[in-house]
């Protein structure tokens, strides 16, 4: 199959929670186009397949952790549609269930440690990758920029032809967790101002999120720290929050990133934040498979 031959379509599902006091909630189910090629990354990466197919490039190089979402979908997507893949590993070598995934797809792996890894926003940092491998296409760790952010604007257009099916003639807004913020920014492109969307930071300031999305867009958007004390940190709270989500509407929901932005979105509607029939979209980014990382 070609890639450009597959366009994932996401369910838009309501779920009923007893914490919304009228807010109106539907979740856009990123977590079910695909058992392997998961949430917002086959968007993002879309682009940059675009990109190395005109470039003449047999595979993408691109970079994550030994949990990385990011890395998964590629590595999946690469042994499915026949193109290499190579992944730049921060860290040192380990075998997470993630990292044997990869391996098992086919995936070309390199380990950089903490500070090799540190260095990847360096200039200069790509040269010996590109010199390595030649014929691949390096795409920006979670498939950043502005090429990662253009493949999201699909997900307006999916939403909006299902509203019907919800009973609903419009929306109010847009709530996410913020990872990069590519899929924030490209949401914001795709709305032109019709809506805003708000971004639930998974990670803290320091991680360039702000950054990110201010060099792509520059309004049309809000960015609220979730991060719960930084990234990949839990808590005994949230961890209740995400058991207690999928029991009362079947809703599954993993710690780094969508059980952080629907927690905070709680902690929003219960501060007053949105009024009674507010209409929102949560868009569910996937990421299930890096639950294996958690102990029950």
């Amino acid at each position: 199959m070609d890639p450009f031959d597959w366009l994932p379509h996401a369910p838009l599902e309501p779920v009923q929670l007893d914490w919304l006091r009228g807010v109106e909630l539907a979740v856009l189910r990123l977590d079910l186009i695909d058992p392997l090629i998961s949430g917002n990354k086959w968007f993002k990466l879309s682009g940059h397949l675009a990109l190395a197919r005109r470039a003449g490039a047999s595979g993408l190089i691109s970079l994550g952790g030994a949990y990385s979402n990011h890395l998964h979908a590629l590595a999946a997507a690469g042994q499915r549609f026949g193109f290499a893949t190579v992944g730049l590993l921060r860290g040192h070598p380990q075998d997470t269930p993630t990292v044997l995934d990869l391996k098992a797809f086919g995936m070309q792996l390199h380990w950089l440690g903490y500070g090799g890894y540190r260095a990847r926003h360096e200039p200069g940092f790509w040269e010996p990758w590109h010199a390595h491998y030649p014929h691949l296409h390096a795409v920006p760790e979670g498939g950043g920029g502005l090429t990662g952010a253009l493949g999201c604007g699909v997900l307006v257009e999916q939403a909006r032809t299902q509203l019907n099916a919800l009973g609903w003639a419009d929306y109010d807004a847009w709530w996410l967790a913020a990872g990069t913020g590519t899929t924030l920014a490209g949401l914001v492109l795709a709305e032109a101002g019709a809506h805003p969307v708000y971004g639930a930071l998974a990670v803290p300031d320091d991680h360039g999120v702000a950054r990110t999305v201010q060099s792509i867009v520059a309004q049309g958007y809000e960015l609220l720290d979730a991060s719960r004390g930084g990234f990949a940190k839990v808590d005994p709270l949230l961890l209740a929050f995400i058991d207690a989500t999928q029991q009362q509407c079947g809703l599954p929901l993993e710690p780094l990133y969508t059980g952080k932005a629907l927690l905070a979105l709680k902690q929003q509607i219960e501060a007053g934040r949105f009024a009674p029939g507010t209409r929102l979209i949560f868009i569910h980014t996937g990421g299930l498979q890096g639950r294996r990382g958690f102990n029950p």
